[in-house]
C-alpha cells in the first residue's frame, strides 16, 4: 500500500452530465399520493418540479469549480482510495481538525463553514481560533473509493481517519462529526487518545439512561418524543439500508429521480424548516449533495455503512475532552446528564435555539461559532 498523497481534481464528462438529462427526461413517474402532505412520503409534484429545475436550470460546472478551487486529494487507506479536502489555515495557531459527515451529507455540507474555521479573522473571530480543515469522504461515499470487501465499520474509518492525520503530519489533533461522522469521530476519540485531544458532536451517540426514566425532566421527555417519532414513521430509510443495501441500490443507482427523492425526504425531514427545506437550503445546495451521490453512484456503497455498523455503536466511556451542541430539530436528542455518562470529560455544552441534522449546511455562522467556543476550552 502507498502512503502517496496524490492531488486530485474533479473532471466529470460531458457524456455524464448529458446521460443524467436524458434519465431525469425519460423519468417514469408513480401516481401521485393519496394525501394532501408528506405522510406517504416525498410528494410526486415537489420531486418533478426539483427534478425538472435539475435538467433544465441546475449547472454542476459551477459547483465542480467550487470544489477545485479548493485544495483536494487521494490517498489509500487499507486499500481505499480515500478524497478529502485540507486547506491549510494562515495563522500559526491553527489546530488540525478533522471534518466527518454522514449519510445523506457529504463533504458540501461544510463548504459554508470552512473560510470561517481556516481564517477567523476575516469572520468574526480571532486568530487563535483558526484550524487547518481536514474533509474527507466517507469510504463508499462522494469521490472516494468503494470498499470490496465488507468490515468497513465506523470503528475502521477512525483507524483511517487517525493514519490520514498522521500522514499529514498531525501528531496532535481535534475531530467533530455529526451522523456517522459523530459516531466516526466518537470512535476517534476511544481509539487514538495519544494524538486525538478533543472532540465535538453535534449528535453525540448516547442512549438515554435507564436510571433517570423515573425522574425525567421535560427536556428528556421531549427527546424520547423524538426518538419514538424516529422508530415510528422517520426510520424505514435505515431499515433498509441496514439490512439489504444491494437491494435498493438498484432502483437508485438507476434512477436520479429516485435518487433525489431517497435524499430530499431527509431533507424535509430532518432540516429545521418547518417542511419547507428550501427556506434554509437552496434548491442548488440541496442538489449539490445530492450529485455526489449520484454522479459516483455511490447508491448502494453509502448504504452499506449502515449494514457495516446501524445500531452496533459502542457505549464505551470516552475520556478524552469532548463538547456537544445541540441542535432542537435534530434526529437523537440528549440531555446533559445522558451525554455525561458516555462523555466524562464534558467540557463544552450547549442547546441552539435553531437548525436541524445538517447543522454546518443549515446554519452556517452558528456551527463556526460552536466549535470556535468549544475547542477554545481544549488549546493548551
Amino acid at each position: 500500500m502507498s502512503e502517496e498523497i496524490r492531488p486530485f481534481k474533479i473532471d466529470v464528462p460531458d457524456a455524464e452530465l448529458d446521460d443524467l438529462k436524458r434519465r431525469l427526461n425519460a423519468t417514469r413517474w408513480p401516481d401521485p399520493q393519496t394525501v394532501p402532505d408528506w405522510s406517504q412520503g416525498i410528494p410526486l409534484d415537489y420531486v418533478q418540479k426539483v427534478c425538472e429545475y435539475w435538467a433544465r436550470d441546475y449547472d454542476w460546472r459551477k459547483t465542480e469549480a467550487r470544489l477545485n478551487a479548493i485544495p483536494q486529494f487521494v490517498t489509500d487507506l487499507d486499500g481505499v482510495d480515500v478524497h478529502f479536502l485540507h486547506i491549510r489555515s494562515r495563522h500559526s495557531e491553527a489546530l488540525p481538525l478533522v471534518l466527518t459527515h454522514g449519510w445523506p451529507g457529504s463533504i458540501v455540507e461544510f463548504l459554508k463553514v470552512i473560510p470561517a474555521l481556516t481564517d477567523p479573522t476575516a469572520h468574526g473571530g480571532k486568530a487563535e481560533d483558526a484550524f487547518h480543515v481536514v474533509c474527507p469522504s466517507l469510504p463508499g461515499y462522494g469521490f472516494s473509493g468503494k470498499p470490496k470487501r465488507s468490515g468497513w465499520t465506523t470503528e475502521k474509518i477512525a483507524r483511517a481517519w487517525s493514519e490520514l492525520m498522521l500522514r499529514l503530519g498531525y501528531r496532535r489533533y481535534y475531530a467533530q462529526g455529526g451522523d456517522w461522522g459523530a459516531a466516526v469521530t466518537t470512535s476517534i476519540a476511544l481509539q487514538d487518545t495519544e494524538h486525538c485531544h478533543g472532540i465535538h458532536v453535534n449528535m453525540p451517540i448516547v442512549r438515554p439512561d435507564p436510571s433517570t426514566m423515573g425522574s425525567l425532566t421535560e427536556e428528556e421527555k421531549d427527546c424520547l418524543e423524538g426518538l419514538q417519532h424516529y422508530q415510528d414513521w422517520d426510520s424505514g430509510y435505515s431499515k433498509e439500508q441496514s439490512t439489504r443495501p444491494q437491494t435498493i441500490g438498484y432502483g437508485i443507482a438507476d434512477s436520479p429521480a429516485g435518487q433525489a427523492a431517497w435524499i430530499l425526504e431527509k431533507f424535509w425531514a430532518w432540516t429545521d424548516s418547518n417542511g419547507n427545506p428550501e427556506s434554509v437550503l437552496t434548491r442548488d445546495e440541496m442538489l449539490d449533495d445530492i450529485m455526489l451521490y449520484w454522479l459516483p453512484n455511490a447508491a448502494a456503497s453509502s448504504a452499506r455503512l449502515y449494514w457495516e455498523s446501524f445500531s452496533k455503536f459502542s457505549s464505551d466511556p470516552v475520556r478524552i475532552p469532548a463538547g456537544c451542541s445541540i441542535f432542537p430539530k435534530e434526529i437523537f436528542r440528549v440531555s446533559r446528564r445522558w451525554a455525561e455518562k458516555r462523555y466524562s470529560n464534558l467540557v463544552y455544552w450547549n442547546r441552539l435555539p435553531k437548525g436541524g441534522h445538517f447543522a454546518a449546511f443549515e446554519q452556517p455562522e452558528t456551527f463556526a461559532r460552536e466549535l470556535r467556543d468549544c475547542f477554545r476550552k481544549m488549546r493548551s
